[in-house]
């Protein structure tokens, strides 16, 4: 597969690159240019499985998927898992009708345009890099979740306690790379347009650990179906 750079994620307007990618939850590949002229498709690039926000991120994604159907629009959740790891939770996970595909090597993230922060003590330059004590101020809630709005670090320690979630030497290595690829969501009509995106770059960091509203992608998706 080619990869793409470009200068912050894709826009509204833009053409999507093709992927291809293995598939998690069955067997084979998947390529986005099997959707092209057949149907609309969500996209969903997430960190790996690592990462606690992005396991439910994927969830709120996958129980949309019989209402995106619904309007004609396929759903696929890419992963920064390889596929074997990720089997194997989705196995003792199973989300219904969920079409996953293992992306390791992050290569469809930076084909979309997402970042890969890095780290620093005190220096920030959003969306590239990002220091320690702007993550430490970032307030994450999750109602019903947490308890009330903690720090990120706090709040993925506590998430990944009340999943049982152990981590293992492929989440280590996923976690190493990636630990600050940002997330997005994208929707393509079927000649492969993006139409509406969700990603975690704007607002200097605003939007990390957040997500679209269901009325937000279902009123996309409808209008993109239309």
């Amino acid at each position: 597969m080619s990869e793409r750079h470009v200068d912050g994620p894709l826009q509204p307007g833009d053409r999507a690159p093709n992927i291809v990618l293995d598939a998690i939850t069955r067997e084979g590949k998947v390529a986005l240019e099997d959707f092209r002229g057949h149907s609309p498709i969500l996209v969903g690039l997430f960190r790996g499985l690592h990462c606690p926000f992005c396991r439910r991120h994927i969830a709120a994604q996958a129980q949309l998927d019989a209402a995106l159907r619904d309007k004609g629009v396929e759903s696929l959740t890419v992963v920064n898992t390889p596929t074997d790891r990720a089997r194997l939770y989705f196995r003792y996970h199973p989300l219904p009708n969920l079409l996953a595909a293992s992306d390791p090597e992050r290569v469809s993230h930076r084909a979309f345009g997402l970042p890969n922060l890095e780290f620093t003590e005190n220096e920030t330059e959003w969306p590239r890099k990002v220091g320690m004590d702007v993550v430490m101020s970032m307030q994450v809630d999750i109602p019903g979740e947490l308890p009330g709005p903690m720090n990120r670090l706090a709040a993925a320690e506590q998430l990944n306690n009340k999943d049982g979630y152990e981590m293992t030497e492929a989440d280590q290595r996923m976690a190493a790379t990636g630990h600050g690829q940002l997330f997005g969501q994208f929707l393509l009509d079927r000649e492969g347009i993006v139409r509406w995106t969700f990603t975690e770059v704007p607002e200097g960091g605003q939007r990390m650990f957040g997500m679209p509203s269901p009325q937000e992608l279902m009123s996309a998706a409808s209008q993109v179906a239309g």
